[in-house]
C-alpha cells in the first residue's frame, strides 16, 4: 500500500497541522513562492512518488486560494503521486451553483471541472452550502457531515425547550437533520434579498415563544441573516438565540455585527482561520473528523461510519 503524505496551502496550516497530528505523521514540507506580480508557485520539498497525497485547502478568499489549489494539484500530478486528494473545508464557490438571473456564471461548475482537469483523483469537502453540487464532478466527492462535530457539543449544553431554525429557505432540509437528533421542532425565517448580503425583509414561520432557540446556517459571511433572524426570533418571545455555523468567513462589519446582537452564542469550525475574536464565538476543529476520514479512504473503507 502506498503511503499517506498530507500537505498544507497557505490557507489551512494550523488545521492541517491537527490533521497530521491526529492521523500520526508529520505535516509535508512543501512552500508557496509569489512572483513579484502576485504569480504563485507552489513546490514540494520532499518525493510525493507512488505516494496517496491529501492536500488540505479551503478556497476563501476564492480567486488566490483556488488558483493555489490547482497548482499544488498540478505539481503533485507531475511529481508522480499515486492518488491526489484535495481536501477542501470550505468549498468556495458553493453560493454560485445555479443561473439565478440572466447572463451569469455556474461557478461551482467551473471549479469542479478545474480540479478535475488539474488531476485531483478525488475531492473531499464539508457542509457544501448546495449538497447537489457533488453532481458537478466527474470523480468521487465525499461531503462530510457536520453534525458529529456540532451535536455532541449541544447536547452538553442540556438545553431544555429546544427549537431549531432556519435563517431562510435554503437551510430547511440541514436544520431538519439537526432537530431529528434532539427530537425537536424547527421554525423558518423567511426572507427577500434586494441583492447580495442585503436583506430586504425577513418572516418567521413557525412558534419560538418561550423557547431555546438554535439557528443552523452552514456560512456566516457579513452575518446579517443571522443577526436578523436572531433579532426577529428573540422578539417573538424567545428565551435565548444561539447559532450554529460551519464556516467562518466573517467578512466586513461581521464581527462588529455578532458583538452586538441578541445571539448568546455562536458556534463554528476551523474549515477557516479565525480573522479575529469574540467571547460570543465557540470554534471546534473538525481536525479529528478529517483524519478519520482520511484514513478510511487510504484504506479502501466506506467513510458511512463517520456520519451520524
Amino acid at each position: 500500500m502506498s503511503s499517506v503524505k498530507i500537505f498544507s496551502g497557505t490557507v489551512n496550516h494550523a488545521l492541517a497541522e491537527k490533521i497530521a497530528k491526529i492521523y500520526g505523521i508529520e505535516l509535508g514540507q512543501m512552500v508557496v513562492s509569489r512572483f513579484s506580480d502576485g504569480e504563485l508557485q507552489p513546490s514540494y520539498n520532499e518525493s510525493v512518488r507512488g505516494s496517496d497525497v491529501f492536500l488540505i485547502q479551503s478556497t476563501s478568499a476564492p480567486s488566490d486560494n483556488l488558483m493555489e489549489l490547482l497548482l499544488m494539484i498540478d505539481a503533485a500530478k507531475r511529481a508522480s503521486a499515486d492518488y491526489i486528494t484535495a481536501v477542501i473545508p470550505y468549498f468556495g464557490y458553493a453560493r454560485q451553483d445555479r443561473k439565478d438571473k440572466p447572463r451569469v456564471s455556474i461557478a461551482s461548475k467551473l471549479v469542479a471541472n478545474l480540479l478535475t482537469a488539474a488531476g485531483a483523483n478525488r475531492i473531499m469537502t464539508m457542509d457544501l452550502h448546495a449538497g447537489q453540487i457533488q453532481g458537478f464532478f466527474d470523480i468521487p466527492v465525499d461531503h462530510m457531515d457536520v453534525a458529529p462535530i456540532f451535536v455532541p457539543y449541544l447536547k452538553k449544553q442540556n438545553l431544555d425547550k429546544i427549537v431549531f431554525a432556519a435563517p431562510d429557505m435554503g437551510a430547511v432540509a440541514r436544520v431538519r437533520s439537526f432537530a431529528e437528533h434532539f427530537n425537536a421542532e424547527l421554525v423558518i425565517c423567511d426572507k427577500h434579498r434586494k441583492r447580495a448580503n442585503e436583506i430586504a425583509s425577513m418572516q418567521l414561520i413557525g412558534e419560538v415563544k418561550d423557547k431555546n432557540v438554535i439557528l443552523v446556517d452552514d456560512i456566516c459571511d457579513t452575518a446579517g441573516t443571522l443577526v436578523k433572524a436572531a433579532s426577529l426570533i428573540k422578539e417573538k418571545g424567545a428565551i435565548s438565540v444561539r447559532a450554529v455555523c460551519t464556516h467562518a468567513i466573517l467578512s466586513g462589519q461581521a464581527f462588529a455585527r455578532l458583538r452586538d446582537s441578541e445571539l448568546t452564542e455562536i458556534i463554528m469550525t476551523d474549515t477557516l482561520p479565525m480573522s479575529g475574536s469574540l467571547d460570543k464565538i465557540k470554534v471546534l476543529t473538525c481536525a479529528e473528523l478529517f483524519a478519520k476520514a482520511i484514513q478510511k479512504i487510504h484504506e479502501h473503507q466506506s467513510i458511512s461510519p463517520l456520519f451520524m
